[in-house]
């Protein structure tokens, strides 16, 4: 049997940005992935802030730019509209970031309400430290899939495509019938981890099920996915009309549901309150679509074609109530499901990915602080239960009933034009404010600008150059120290090759700061203390023991 450290089990985003995490530091991976080749089918339309800083801290924030140039010049008149989203979309073609010209993007919806741009406040601090990946955040899902594919072929990850999984067994579990196995999959076993697949038997270390919201591993495991059911069927393609004139543009809500047309010419995205269809695994029809757009807009609309595959889909939330099972992790559509309104899953995935990723390979190579890989399941779980409850609510408001409609109206026309309410709203969405617990000791807010916890966002450093983003592309923590003689080197120097030292020595008084290979700020001085206190350093050396080990 083939033999390699970690098996990820689907190449779809999580799947594919976890490959590249585990072999940055050095695991074997391979991937395996049932289609063979990338899924075209129009899903995602975009990433959030949160997803494209991911993507700085590895150096592929470039290649997300430029498919954010090619969307703009593909969609014509919409193109127009760029400056809603970014300030300078081309800045990157030649020379250095110009970062004092980004602001922050304002881009997306809550149930159908267009973020705008006007009464967001750029100044607000929370937005304005995230704003250097602003233009690199419009990257429909397929592009990202070939993005990311590329990124795993440059560092020797092995995609296997065209293989079935079919599910797992630990050294002494029998898999006699598919899924419907109860496998033994024994986190302290010496024996690998067995993958039945269509294309034979396969071992490794650990298994990481990115599969999807039906994974059949976690079917097999038995492994609970509670939620709730269903309301809405939606479908989304991009499509040839006979005569588009009747559509409106941009969200319209109707009796039916609601529905989006554009800003791709053909594309449109419909949802409808009501049953859900008899066999949700059979492909969507020309005539199955044409009657959904028909039902919920009200326009007797004709299609002559459809450009891809059209998918079909449902507001059905659902997380495990677990993310490890022995060996066997959970990451992605596989742990949790939900609408994929406002492309969160796509998101909440690649947020899974990123923190999953250098816990995983701390485990694998055996220099793991006790309990460390606990915590993806500790910081990743409410984080996933949040964003359900937050498509839910977004759901309930797309109802076609009078009150509904006037709670909407409330909603969108009173406190969405407050402008802190909208900024509230746009931070939320974009995934920056996402915080965990991750020291003994909590900083107040107001003690530092990089409270601990929180994502490191755009942290310059004006003094050594560029910016944190650039010393976090292998994958290691970065230690950013401004104290004026370099104190805290000697703290990380005996762990140098995991952790980035960054001097940046300033006159004025900005927190040094250390930050995990996810952009968690795990621990910061105050701009008011003593940084020779040993008190600070202590907890530095308390931060690096408990999140890097000391080996």
């Amino acid at each position: 049997m083939q033999r390699t450290d970690v098996i990820v089990v689907g190449a779809g985003p999580t799947g594919l940005f976890l490959a590249g995490e585990l072999a940055l530091l050095g695991v074997r991976v391979t991937v395996l992935e049932r289609l063979q080749k990338p899924d075209p089918t129009i899903k995602a339309g975009s990433i959030n802030v949160a997803s494209a800083e991911i993507l700085d801290r590895r150096g592929l924030l470039p290649a997300a730019e430029q498919v954010q140039r090619r969307l703009f010049a593909s969609v014509g008149a919409f193109a127009g509209r760029k400056n809603a989203f970014a300030s300078q979309p081309d800045s990157h073609e030649e020379g250095p970031r110009e970062r004092a010209t980004h602001r922050f993007p304002v881009a997306g919806h809550f149930a159908g309400m267009l973020f705008r741009n006007e009464l967001v406040d750029q100044g607000d601090p929370v937005l304005a430290g995230h704003t250097a990946a602003a233009n690199g955040i419009l990257v429909p899902q397929h592009d990202l899939e070939l993005l990311l594919g590329e990124h795993c072929a440059r560092l020797g990850v092995e995609v296997r495509r065209g293989i079935e999984v079919h599910g797992v067994r630990g050294a002494d579990a029998n898999l006699t019938d598919g899924v419907d196995v109860d496998a033994d999959v024994d986190a302290d076993a010496d024996a690998d981890v067995v993958v039945e697949t269509s294309a034979g038997a396969m071992t490794a270390g650990w298994v990481v099920a990115a599969d999807g919201g039906r994974s059949a591993i976690r079917r097999q495991l038995r492994i609970d996915f509670v939620g709730t059911d269903p309301q809405m069927v939606g479908y989304q393609a991009v499509a040839d009309f006979d005569d588009p004139s009747g559509l409106s543009r941009g969200w319209t809500w109707t009796p039916r549901g609601i529905y989006a047309y554009g800003p791709i010419p053909g594309r449109i995205l419909v949802a409808r309150f009501g049953p859900q269809p008899q066999d949700r695994d059979a492909p969507v029809t020309l005539e199955e679509l044409q009657q959904a757009i028909r039902d919920v807009t009200g326009v007797d609309v004709t299609l002559n074609g459809l450009r891809g595959r059209a998918t079909r889909w449902s507001d059905n939330a659902r997380q495990a109530q677990s993310y490890r099972h022995g060996r066997v992790l959970l990451a992605g559509d596989a742990a949790h499901v939900h609408s994929p309104f406002s492309g969160q899953g796509l998101n909440l995935g690649l947020g899974d990915a990123v923190n999953l990723g250098w816990k995983l390979a701390a485990t694998v190579h055996g220099y793991a602080p006790a309990g460390l890989l606990d915590t993806y399941e500790s910081e990743r779980h409410p984080i996933a239960a949040w964003v359900l409850d937050w498509t839910r609510a977004q759901v309930a408001l797309m109802r076609g009933d009078e009150r509904t409609a006037q709670l909407r109206k409330v909603v969108g026309e009173e406190l969405f034009t407050v402008p802190g309410v909208m900024n509230r709203v746009v931070a939320l969405t974009s995934g920056i404010t996402q915080h965990y617990d991750v020291a003994d000791k909590i900083t107040d807010e107001s003690e530092s600008a990089a409270p601990v916890g929180s994502i490191a966002g755009d942290v310059t450093l004006p003094s050594s150059g560029g910016r944190l983003a650039d010393h976090a592309h292998d994958g290691r923590f970065v230690l950013v120290d401004r104290s004026p003689d370099g104190r805290f080197a000697q703290a990380v120097r005996p762990l140098e090759h995991r952790i980035a030292y960054v001097a940046d020595p300033a006159h004025t008084s900005p927190p040094s700061l250390f930050v995990r290979p996810d952009g968690v700020i795990i621990w910061a001085t105050s701009p008011d203390s003593a940084s020779s206190d040993d008190a600070v350093l202590n907890e530095l050396d308390t931060a690096i023991r408990r999140w890097v080990g000391t080996r």
